[in-house]
């Protein structure tokens, strides 16, 4: 039978759902944009919060929501008018990963199954930025079964006028030895990026597929064909699956750390300006998205 429980740790509160020996489990902060801590299955680590490196510094497995990767400069136009966010990436100067990812979600309900284990978690947006003036309510699902973890999210815009949007994840995989990682995924194209990471046009994707991540060093973002990503690693493989048709992909390799962000996205860096996977929300209307991984561990 799976379960879920609280705890407080550091004055921070944490869900953690999980099966009876606790062998597969997934632990979400909700103080930190209710981000997946970390997950387990068949007591091999898949994602990792990088820890003790600070959240403020990896955003490690958040949602991000209203836009994924990041704006330059923190400035963009919307029907006609000029917004501009603060730069929470104080090097580049570019408002990151968007809105909520420091914040505070509420936890609304569960449901456990003797396979699964499955928990709602909220977060009201109401004009809180001046910089992106609009409202919406976000819901936010989690499931973990023995070998698969579902994060399902639903965007309503409770306002009276039209928003833009693009959503991902940036959940951390963790490897005891990356350089014998490979990773496959479908795209004839990717974004060329300045060295500010943001984008300056489209380009002809040239790379091996599987990609291998030996002796790499990795931030580059793909236009997928399709919504499935393979990754491999010695311990354990997943597959990432999308509910949404039109799909981007971020990897990122972080120095000294045995592990690899793959950041499922619906647009690319600068989206809110050069319109790559760019959605908008009406009044009233809503959105969703699910990413799902399937795993597969040497233990199952």
């Amino acid at each position: 039978m799976f379960k879920v429980y609280k705890r407080e740790k550091k004055d921070q509160e944490f869900v953690t759902i999980c099966n009876e020996s606790e062998s597969t489990k997934a632990e979400i902060s909700l103080n930190n944009g209710a981000s997946v801590s970390n997950l387990i299955v068949n007591n091999q680590k898949i994602i990792t919060d990088l820890g003790p490196k600070p959240y403020e510094e990896t955003y490690a497995s958040s949602i991000m929501f209203p836009f994924a990767n990041r704006i330059n400069y923190g400035k963009y136009f919307f029907l006609g008018k000029k917004y501009e966010l603060e730069c929470n990436d104080k090097i580049e100067k570019n408002a990151l990963h968007g809105l909520i990812y420091n914040k505070k979600f509420l936890f609304n309900n569960q449901s456990v199954k003797k396979n699964s284990g499955e928990i709602n978690l909220s977060y009201k947006y109401e004009n809180e930025n001046v910089g992106f003036p609009f409202s919406f309510m976000i819901d936010l699902n989690y499931c973990l079964h023995q070998s698969k973890f579902t994060v399902f999210l639903k965007i309503t815009n409770i306002g009276e006028i039209e928003f833009p949007f693009t959503a991902g994840w940036h959940p951390y995989f963790e490897t005891k030895n990356l350089n014998n990682s490979t990773i496959k995924f479908n795209s004839l194209e990717k974004i060329k990026s300045d060295n500010r990471n943001i984008t300056t046009k489209i380009i002809k994707n040239e790379n091996p597929n599987p990609l291998f991540f030996k002796d790499k060093i990795l931030d580059e973002a793909y236009i997928l064909n399709n919504n499935k990503i393979f990754f491999k690693t010695e311990d354990y493989s997943v597959k990432i699956t999308s509910s949404e048709k039109e799909n981007y992909l971020q990897l990122y390799t972080p120095k000294n750390d045995l592990a690899v962000a793959i950041e499922p996205m619906t647009g690319v860096s600068d989206s809110f300006n050069n319109g790559i996977g760019l959605k908008k929300l009406y009044s009233k209307d809503k959105y969703e998205i699910k990413w799902e991984l399937n795993i597969s561990t040497s233990k199952n």
